[in-house]
């Protein structure tokens, strides 16, 4: 049975059992604890939480999901992936443990031809939380199983928390026994265990958890340590069954990795390499790698994930520079993600089609990943072979964490990559150094994504607002800027209040409100909120914290604000007005680039703000500046247009089958909002927008570069804005044409002729300075002292700079007597940089005597250091005042050498 199949009959025999189906939502939502969905019940975590009404009673889903905490294991055990597929069916406070336990257990039973998976009774050992005999009496029940035959386990195996005060409770979990050759006897029946032995984990495999969760817990301290408060008011089921272990468990397979969904990838790396899988362990670890995490990044991609240095895109690049470097050490040099990723492509491609459909945007970005990636690998072996002589020339055998940390994260270089050259070298790495950089590292990004959404960050606040409320705060904001409302909800940094005073900056909660809270790149509304008691308070942001809420961050300038007042909402104008021609604008630029450079050309973020917008996108290169040209000219002319805007509310189906533009990584729900601007941009959108395109007045794009991999971003002005900017041009233009005489037109040519004949004055200038500075090596050379019987020249060459020092001390070198000892160190200082430069001819190598020796001995005292070879080496530092005390070292130096 392929995976497909799988996936069809999960879904059908819960849809049939009246659950609903939920499409996989993306691997992106806005959770500001999670880089990535990682359970098939995250995106029900708000009705699990009590934060949103659910609009069902019961689901059923297949979710993506990524986890990335043990990325670096992947491979060395067939246990650990990054992508997966969680199968879930989901209650909320309708059915509970009975008729959970019976869905599970009637569909990995049923035979096959009855659309059920088959699977033996006599292999199957169901779990539960030792102590919970409800769960183990509807066990024996519902299978007609013995007592015996029920694994009993403890807290820390079979009771399921958020790790946090909140909802939890126990498991029951379906183990499968795949029999003796995979390991020993669990002895379930005679043996009692608190958690599942690891020796056993690969023999009794779960397939499916049970979770039912029908605990409050006021307290969590570790999985085993916690505090019941008591029962939740409502109970609810939430279920997760791994379906790449039920794959491989009926398609007869030993692992994962060899499912009809990756081992194809396997197959086509064997081809690339000439290796084969099964032959040798550490080949195998590479190839699970290779088909592990080439799906991985496609997925991630699919889903709007660029490459780059932080967050979401660092786990992409990672995943990605992790394959193609396991390629490479399978054997394989060329560019492999086209031969490998496409092949995933096609196996995703039968249950998610969006594959196919945005395969063009998808493997440009990571092809060109790999392209900068194989560049890299070259600058970086540099670096590394730089720093593996620093440490053995300093005598040490370790490669600092920092080093390492900085081969990764400024180069891109994987650290199994460094452990292993570092290995061949005969060195060790500070891995635990590294480690805690990276620790450090990733809090940083993790503090970053917990910002702005909600000054308060207990979640309990918000639910607690939403819970008396009992119905989502009203968004007038698409047909007016000022509403009447009531005082629903004041919330301050200890929680929920009663009233706030003059002074107090508070999150204000009414029942409707006309400002817009920041999402989609939009930026709040600000204004004021004026209340029936006399109360004034200030709206400086705007946000929504959890679905259906919006919270106005606002000072109290006046007055008391109490629930239930009235309240009269005004929103500044000018700056929505502002920001709304903004987006409009970052709406028909997005579709001016993808005329220009292709359907590829996808938003990857944006930002609208009063008068300016940034707009990223999706780009293999630089955009040239006749394309910047057209996309601004082609905007402007839509602008002249005057084409109306409007929003519609449709469904997602009737919105994809209308050419509306969806942007990855946004949530949307059932019906979703499409703007258009007259029938040319169409994009799924929640902001405000101008009336028309002629709103506007006019466009100017500001430049274009690059903020990642494979992402450009465009910064932009809109309105007002751009005819200050372009007047401003206008003024400069017609002063430039003044003072160089020439038409407006013939700017460009006048000033090109300028640049040029500057140029070549300055390489004539150039060649007359090195010209000054060569004829002193002569006179250098003839002065040079003996010291030993060795030339030695040691000269100071202020104003000079690297290059200078070389070509000087070379040209000294090549002057002094034939076949005796010569010694040359020429120290520059160009604007407080310091440059040394030390050469010997062979005969002074001869006497002993090495230029990297001499650099490293003076190096100090102009506060650098530097290195090379025997007969040429350089370096540099920061103290021009120990330049005369460097050059006074070198003759002693040179005696101690000799004498030596």
């Amino acid at each position: 049975m392929d995976t497909a199949e799988i996936r069809r009959r999960y879904l059908a025999h819960f849809e049939r059992a009246e659950h609903t189906p939920v499409p996989s939502a993306s691997l992106l939502l806005d959770d500001p604890n999670l880089l990535f969905v990682n359970a098939g019940m995250v995106p029900f975590k708000p009705y699990f939480l009590g934060q949103e009404t659910p609009p069902y009673q019961r689901a059923t889903s297949v979710q993506k999901c990524v986890r990335t905490p043990d990325i670096e294991d992947v491979g060395k055990t067939t246990r650990h992936g990054t992508f997966f597929e969680m199968c879930g069916n989901f209650s909320f406070g309708d059915s509970f443990k009975e008729g959970a336990i019976e869905l599970a257990w009637d569909l990995v039973t049923k035979p096959l031809e009855d659309g059920g998976w088959g699977l033996e009774e006599s292999r199957l050992w169901p779990s539960i939380l030792d102590g919970d005999d409800e769960a183990l009496q509807l066990w024996m029940k519902v299978t007609g199983l013995p007592a015996e035959r029920i694994v009993k386990l403890g807290r820390k195996e079979n009771y399921w928390s958020m790790g946090v005060p909140g909802p939890g409770g126990p498991c029951s979990e379906i183990l499968y026994d795949r029999g003796p050759a995979y390991g020993p006897d669990g002895e379930f029946a005679t043996t009692s265990r608190t958690e599942m032995p690891t020796e056993l984990e690969d023999r009794y495999l779960e397939i499916w958890n049970l979770v039912f969760m029908q605990d409050e817990l006021s307290a969590v301290r570790s999985k085993e340590d916690f505090d019941i408060r008591g029962p939740l008011p409502k109970k609810n089921i939430d279920t997760g069954m791994g379906l790449e272990r039920v794959a491989f468990l009926l398609q007869g397979v030993e692992n994962m990795y060899e499912i009809d969904v990756m081992f194809p990838v396997i197959e086509r790396a064997e081809a690339l390499t000439g290796r084969r899988y099964g032959a040798d362990h550490g080949d195998d670890v590479r190839f699970r790698v290779v088909a592990d995490h080439v799906r991985s990044a496609m997925m991630l991609i699919g889903d709007g994930v660029t490459p780059g240095n932080e967050g979401r895109g660092y786990v992409l690049r990672r995943l990605l520079r992790r394959a193609i470097r396991s390629v490479r050490l399978l054997g394989y040099e060329d560019r492999a993600l086209p031969e490998l990723m496409p092949i995933s492509r096609d196996r995703m491609g039968e249950t998610y089609g969006e594959l196919h459909r945005d395969w063009e945007r998808i493997s440009t970005v990571a092809y060109a990943e790999e392209d900068a990636f194989r560049q890299t690998l070259r600058a970086g072996t540099t670096i590394f072979d730089l720093a593996t002589t620093e440490v053995k020339q300093s005598g040490g055998s370790q490669l600092s964490g920092d080093k390492a940390f900085a081969l990764h994260d400024t180069y891109g270089f994987p650290i199994d990559l460094t452990l292993e050259m570092a290995s061949e070298q005969g060195l060790s790495v500070d891995e635990q150094g590294f480690r805690r950089l990276m620790g450090e590292q990733r809090d940083r990004a993790k503090a970053d994504a917990k910002s702005k959404k909600g000054q308060h960050k207990d979640a309990r606040a918000y639910r607690e607002v939403v819970d008396a409320m009992g119905a989502p705060v009203e968004f007038t904001g698409y047909t007016e800027v000022v509403s009447e409302g009531s005082v629903r909800g004041i919330v301050a940094a200890g929680g929920v209040v009663p009233s706030a005073h003059e002074g107090d900056e508070i999150e204000l909660v009414l029942d409707r409100t006309p400002f817009y809270a920041e999402g989609g790149g939009q930026l709040a509304d600000q204004g004021i909120i004026e209340l029936e008691n006399g109360a004034r308070l200030e709206v400086r942001d705007v946000q929504s914290p959890v679905t259906g809420l919006i919270v106005h961050q606002a000072k109290v300038l006046s007055g008391e604000v109490a629930l239930g007042v009235g309240a009269q909402s005004r929103v500044d104008v000018e700056r929505r007005r502002s920001i709304s021609r903004a987006h409009t604008a970052t709406h028909m630029v997005h579709k001016a680039f993808r005329e220009a450079l292709g359907e590829t050309a996808t938003q990857a973020g944006s930002e609208n703000a009063p008068g300016r917008f940034r707009f990223d996108f999706s780009a293999t290169g630089a955009v040239p500046g006749s394309v910047m040209a057209d996309v601004e000219a082609r905007v402007n002319e839509v602008i002249l247009d005057d084409l109306a805007v409007h929003a519609e509310v449709m469904s997602q189906a009737e919105a994809v089958k209308s050419g509306a533009m969806a942007l990855f990584g946004e949530k949307y729900g059932d019906k979703v909002r499409v703007v258009s601007v007259g029938d040319w941009a169409r994009e799924l959108c929640g902001g405000t927008h101008a009336g028309s395109s002629g709103n506007l007045g006019v466009i100017k794009l500001l430049g274009e570069s690059s903020i990642g991999s494979g992402v450009r971003r465009v910064e932009a002005l809109v309105g007002s804005d751009a005819y200050r900017f372009l007047a401003r041009e206008h003024v400069l233009v017609a002063q430039l044409s003044e003072t160089l005489k020439v038409r407006p037109e013939q700017l460009p040519e006048r000033v090109n002729d300028i640049v040029e004949r500057l140029r070549a004055a300055e390489k004539e200038i150039e060649k007359v300075r090195v010209g000054q500075l060569l004829s002193a090596g002569g006179q250098l050379a003839a002065g040079a002292a003996d010291v030993n019987g060795v030339k030695v020249v040691a000269h100071r060459a202020d104003g000079a700079g690297g290059g200078d020092v070389r070509t000087l001390a070379l040209d000294i070198r090549g002057r002094l007597p034939a076949g005796v000892p010569g010694v040359v160190v020429i120290i520059g200082n160009a604007e407080g940089k310091v440059s040394v430069m030390a050469v010997v001819n062979d005969e002074a190598r001869s006497r002993g005597l090495s230029a990297n020796d001499l650099v490293r001995a003076v190096g100090p005292l102009v506060g650098g250091k530097g290195g090379g070879k025997d007969d040429v080496a350089q370096g540099g530092g920061t103290d021009p005042s120990g330049i005369d005390d460097a050059l006074a070292l070198v003759a002693t130096q040179v005696a101690r050498a000799v004498s030596g």
